[in-house]
């Protein structure tokens, strides 16, 4: 599906005072952003924003990154954001591409990475393309503190078992919880907050998989 250009998009992006469009100036100093210095968790591709929204307003003791790459689908979010909840001290969105998160954050500096119903890329020369994959693995690892995690969901079984075999495979990560019907999974659905794609899927009878990922 192609993604519908937005001309406002980037200039709103630009203005909004709650959208940072110089992020590599906050490396090492995000907590300065934040009124207080607490757990930092981001969520790459973050869409119109539901699930990240929800999280920074049901724990006001964790700073939280929306990231997404495309500036008229952080558009959308942002609009929604000002309409609807737009008093989050703890919540900031980014547009930038994941792949260079080593230029936004240091060493240690993120303590919970999302990946929310990310783009499968299915053709095989796109693999690496993946927010799974073990090029963005690596790229984790630049940014995670050692005690961090990272938590995947998906209604894609073949981005599933791909994600699995790439963590499997990888001397960083291993897996530490893992569901392939997370809505029937009493101890991992317990406080799971649904993205719109995910209320989407899971409304047609779509199972939802899961995995959290922690280092080895």
């Amino acid at each position: 599906m192609r993604l519908r250009n937005i001309p406002a998009a980037m200039p709103a992006i630009e203005e909004s005072p709650y959208c940072i469009t110089e992020a590599e100036q906050y490396r090492g100093k995000w907590q300065s952003l934040f009124p207080k210095e607490q757990p930092l968790h981001i969520e790459i591709g973050m869409g119109k924003g539901r699930f990240i929204m929800d999280l920074a307003r049901q724990n006001p003791d964790i700073n939280y990154l929306g990231i997404e790459r495309y500036a008229s689908v952080l558009y959308r979010g942002l609009q929604k954001f000002e309409r609807e909840e737009n008093t989050l001290p703890n919540l900031f969105f980014l547009c930038v591409d994941a792949g260079k998160l080593p230029e936004f954050f240091e060493p240690n500096e993120v303590d919970r990475i999302y990946l929310n119903f990310s783009d499968p890329w299915p053709k095989d020369r796109h693999a690496k393309r993946r927010l799974t994959s073990h090029q963005f693995l690596e790229c984790y690892d630049k940014v995670l503190s050692q005690d961090g995690r990272i938590e995947f969901k998906t209604d894609n079984v073949g981005l599933f078992d791909f994600s699995v075999e790439e963590i499997d495979a990888s001397p960083i990560f291993q897996i530490t919880e893992m569901t392939r019907d997370l809505h029937h999974d009493e101890k991992m659905n317990q406080g799971n907050i649904m993205t719109e794609y995910e209320e989407k899927f899971s409304s047609k009878g779509n199972p939802i998989y899961k995995l959290i990922a922690t280092r080895r």
